[in-house]
């Protein structure tokens, strides 16, 4: 599994909520909780979850709405809803709408530890062996081949998961200290925030994409969507 993956979990009781965090956090994962749609909004469309755990009912609206949205925007993040024992329609509604499982309420910690493995293992090997092809570039991470305007580009290890970072989230701005927390794993205690900056540029000078990868200024960093 890989490191610093993130699992947001939307959640309005307290005390389950609390109980899911701890059981789902380890070494290599983080864990952020949110009780309400508002807050999950801003957490999942600001952000680069590894996968979403969501509750059906929530006290400002239907948890099925924001799997509709995130679907819409063509976010692949994996989503597992939580349901009551009498919402089986709900269920099905999620699935159809996008959704990639689901936990009925009550449920053994351990079934959904495994379930929630199970979706970050598959969301993990569909991104490790995607070739990602557009406007001119070709990027293959898995052999760890980079073309750019018909030539193939050497990037660095950073460099690398700089760039699929931000392809693999095109049009969704990734805060800054999102991006170092997840480009330098080595445990350090401190990274220069200016080594963030060199790393964009390095990468925008070699791909010659200035007009893709976008500064959000004050917030992070985005590829631009279709270039738009």
């Amino acid at each position: 599994m890989k490191k610093n993956s993130q699992i947001v979990i939307v959640e309005d009781d307290k005390d389950l909520c609390a109980g899911l965090c701890k059981a789902l956090k380890d070494e290599s994962r983080s864990i952020v909780s949110c009780g309400d749609l508002k807050s999950a909004r801003e957490q999942i469309f600001l952000t680069t979850p590894s996968l979403i755990l969501l509750d059906i009912n929530l006290p400002d609206g239907n948890g099925l709405d924001l799997v509709k949205e995130i679907r819409n925007k063509k976010l692949s993040y994996p989503v597992i809803l939580l349901s009551a024992n009498d919402t089986d329609a709900d269920v099905v509604k999620g699935l159809e709408l996008g959704a990639d499982d689901y936990v009925t309420k009550p449920f053994s910690l351990s079934v959904l530890r495994a379930r929630v493995n199970t979706q970050l293992r598959k969301k993990e090997a569909l991104t490790e062996n995607e070739v990602i092809s557009f406007d001119g570039f070709s990027f293959d991470f898995e052999r760890m081949i980079f073309i750019a305007g018909g030539e193939e580009i050497s990037l660095s290890k950073t460099e690398q998961r700089l760039l699929k970072l931000l392809v693999c989230n095109r049009g969704i701005t990734i805060s800054r200290d999102d991006l170092i927390d997840r480009l330098w794993t080595d445990g350090a205690e401190y990274v220069d925030e200016n080594a963030l900056s060199v790393a964009i540029k390095r990468l925008r000078d070699k791909l010659g994409a200035k007009d893709y990868i976008k500064t959000v200024y004050g917030l992070g960093y985005m590829w631009v969507k279709d270039n738009e």
